[in-house]
């Protein structure tokens, strides 16, 4: 049994250990579509899981910060990797909201429990005695072969009206089908996860405005309490800034020999390592306003701008690199080429996508309350 990690210093040197494991293996899971489980364990034994999880139930309370630099150190040995362990973290903090007497059931075996979260409500919930029967498809649930909980969302009644609420169930409750086949983030395993009229006892449902808002149970550590807005950006745009970086790396040992005699590969080495460090700024900056004790009302609208700002930085970093890597890079084992598939896959994820993000932002900043 590994010892866990304590600190966001031991969690980031496990994940920079796991990217190499994860690196070696990242031809695999491209080509099975499925994380092979050395990677996959050491997720698990690197102490992702545990991060968010509630102290009082073995967990860390961990920072947005620490994440950040997890989550993008593993990246850079494999996308895929970098993506599982960001959303299995995300998926933990997301059982601070469910009831106490849940919550020692997700977590009964350990805080390292592998949870996964399906968070589009694909899915029903009908009232019963004592709980709800709940039915639905949830498709893209990454990480889902090797989960041991699952939170979906699905629409229940409430004062007559259909009204979004997760739901924990355990791996025996859940099935999954294969039909990850994506283009890129194929390691992912983004199967989509079923369930047919199963039962779930009414302690293990919570409305997902609690989460939106921060409402956590048994909790008020900051990464519980905090609108989930502020995170999500995070989540999901951390494996873009280590795979920008892979990339970057990448292209740099294929270019080294040129760029002593050329003046173009020099440029293009300086242009694409500033706009990488400028975008992990954006997101730096995004942490700590998650992990400070109260965002005001133009952080909690700024951050999801920057986070998408920086993905598509990012994306058209690799994009440019691609470019000028020649008919070398566009063939199946060069790895900015696989990089540049999994950079466009992730940057299409909703909570990336910049204008609708933009408008809000912009819409505070025309209100005055944005002054610089």
């Amino acid at each position: 049994m590994p010892s866990w990690p304590t600190t966001g210093t031991e969690l980031r040197v496990r994940a920079q250990e796991l990217a190499t494991v994860a690196a070696r293996h990242a031809d695999r899971a491209d080509a099975e579509r499925l994380l092979p489980g050395p990677v996959a364990e050491g997720i698990r034994d690197a102490g992702f899981a545990r991060h968010f999880v509630p102290a009082r139930w073995g967990g860390r309370d961990g920072s947005a910060v620490e994440l950040l630099e997890a989550v993008s150190a593993l990246a850079q040995g494999c996308t895929s990797a970098g993506w599982c362990a960001s959303v299995i973290a995300a998926a933990g903090r997301m059982g601070a909201y469910l009831p106490e007497e849940a919550q020692q059931e997700l977590w009964a075996k350990g805080a390292d429990s592998t949870v996964v979260g399906a968070l589009i409500p694909r899915g029903s919930a009908t009232a019963v005695r004592g709980g709800w029967r709940v039915t639905g498809e949830w498709s893209f649930t990454s990480a889902v072969d090797f989960s041991d909980w699952a939170l979906v969302c699905a629409l229940a009644p409430e004062d007559g009206k259909q009204v979004p609420w997760f739901f924990a169930l355990p791996r025996e409750d859940y099935r999954v089908a294969d039909t990850w086949t994506s283009l890129g983030m194929r390691g992912t395993g983004s199967n989509t996860l079923l369930a047919d009229n199963v039962f779930v006892p009414a302690q293990r449902g919570f409305l997902r405005e609690d989460m939106l808002v921060g409402r956590s149970v048994g909790s008020d550590a900051r990464c519980h309490t905090a609108p989930l807005r502020l995170l999500s950006g995070l989540v999901f745009g951390a494996p873009a800034l280590g795979a920008a970086r892979a990339a970057l790396r990448a292209w740099e040992d294929s270019a080294r020999g040129a760029a002593e005699e050329e003046t173009g590969p020099l440029s293009a080495l300086a242009r694409a390592t500033i706009a990488v460090d400028s975008a992990q700024l954006l997101l730096e900056r995004a942490a700590r306003v998650a992990d400070a004790p109260q965002a005001t009302p133009l952080e909690l609208v700024r951050s999801p701008a920057d986070c998408a700002y920086a993905v598509e930085q990012l994306v058209d970093v690799v994009e440019s690199l691609l470019r000028a890597s020649g008919s070398a890079g566009q063939l199946a084992g060069h790895p900015v080429q696989r990089v540049w598939r999994d950079v466009h896959s992730l940057a299409s994820h909703v909570a990336l996508r910049f204008d609708p993000a933009a408008r809000a932002y912009g819409r505070q900043l025309l209100d005055g309350s944005g002054a610089l």
